[in-house]
């Protein structure tokens, strides 16, 4: 006969309270925030592709306050949206075909894998109903046996608050990566790099939980205005694109580089030629105010001559007018510096430069001969490049510039 089951000390009915708790506890503590994410490490060296993905994954990962079936169900309830400020190279401030390529890709990834947030375009109107604005740089460094690698880093910032919420990095192998400037960047006389943009790359760079720069996200609803019109100059609207720049420095915060470089870029396309001076007058006035301004003056190879081509060199005679009027003007001293690309000797570069240095200032004098002892022709060579590839075509005009130092009188 088979004995009956003896009855547990603890019936069921008062083990239940004790596992709901600790079911209880369980939920809670998968539902509960994890720790404030850090900026993903860099790892490796990657196919560029490989690289721009894996910059994004670990900045949305940054963003998720739960495990990824809350995500899943929060994608569905209500969309982030997200404005995406055009990328730059950060060593020159410009738009590239890589930068494009590198916005386009991360566009795209966000896009297609993470449906919790919604891609708006980049327009005033939009920086009101967005929750997240996204920045990226790319930057060339130098990895070793005449080796480079771009590092690639994203930034997620809340815009009501101005706080960085999520930042990512990656290292991407230089492939044949196409570094040539957009149409707006190869015209232009200057460096376009002011604090507006210093600005930018620095955002992108800073740890979550810090604010963003604040020159930067001060003008970003200028900064707006500034894009479409650069675009219109890029698909040569150039009667557009002018109208657009002068609306841009119609606002507070428009007096900006970009802004009065466009106004003489597209007035000098559109042949008017008294409008493009009077731009690139206050183009240098403000480059002096902030203390240096880098023009590219292109010469004929080895020498100190200018390059031969009027299209290109067609403007040099009015670019020093102005420099040497708003030098005499402002009353400041100056160091006339030369700068070359990255291909020949060291040797052979460094005493090119300091001869073209040498030619400019002479013609700056011929202008205003009082700034014959208010100016000095320095040479750097090669050793101050902003691009680097030593490739002497478009791409890296700007290391082959006369750069205008303010120093103590």
């Amino acid at each position: 006969m088979t004995r009956p089951v003896s009855t547990p000390r603890h019936s069921l009915s008062s083990l239940l309270p004790l596992l709901l708790a600790a079911s209880l506890g369980l939920l809670l503590s998968a539902c509960a925030a994890p720790a404030p994410p850090q900026a993903a490490a860099i790892i490796q060296e990657l196919p560029f592709t490989e690289a721009v993905d894996q910059a994004t994954d670990a900045l949305i990962a940054q963003t998720r306050k739960g495990p990824d079936f809350l995500t899943a169900v929060e994608s569905r309830l209500a969309r982030r949206g997200l404005v995406l400020d055009p990328m730059l190279d950060a060593g020159s401030g410009q738009q590239t075909a890589a930068t494009q390529a590198f916005e386009r890709r991360v566009a795209e990834r966000i896009g297609t894998q993470y449906q919790q947030f919604e891609l708006l375009a980049f327009k005033a109107a939009n920086l009101g109903q967005a929750q997240y604005l996204l920045t990226g740089t790319m930057s060339r460094q130098a990895a070793g046996q005449k080796r480079s690698i771009f590092l690639l880093n994203l930034t997620l910032t809340e815009l009501k608050t101005g706080l960085i919420v999520a930042q990512a990095s990656a290292r991407a192998r230089d492939d044949g990566i196409d570094s040539t400037p957009l149409r707006y960047y190869l015209d232009s006389p200057i460096l376009v790099k002011d604090k507006v943009i210093e600005g930018y790359v620095r955002s992108t760079a800073t740890p979550p939980g810090q604010r963003a720069d604040p020159t930067y996200l001060e003008r970003i609803s200028t900064a707006t205005l500034i894009n479409d019109a650069t675009e219109a100059y890029n698909a040569e609207r150039y009667q557009d694109a002018l109208g657009q720049y002068r609306s841009a420095l119609a606002t507070p915060a428009g007096e900006q580089l970009r802004v009065l470089n466009g106004i003489y870029l597209s007035s000098w396309k559109l042949g008017q030629a008294a409008e493009a001076e009077q731009a690139f007058g206050k183009v240098v006035s403000l480059g002096i105010a902030y203390n240096q301004l880098g023009v590219k003056f292109l010469f004929n190879p080895n020498s100190t001559e200018f390059w031969s081509d009027a299209r290109i060199s067609g403007a040099y005679s009015m670019w020093l007018r102005q420099i040497a009027r708003e030098a005499v003007t402002a009353k400041v001293c100056m160091d006339v510096v030369g700068h070359t690309s990255n291909s020949g000797s060291e040797e052979l570069n460094d005493a090119l430069s300091l001869r073209r240095a040498a030619h400019v200032r002479q013609l700056l004098t011929n202008e205003a001969p009082s700034l014959a002892s208010r100016t000095n022709p320095v040479g750097r060579g090669f050793h101050e490049n902003i691009v680097g590839t030593g490739t002497d075509n478009t791409a890296d005009a700007l290391d082959r510039r006369v750069e205008f130092k303010i120093r103590p009188c």
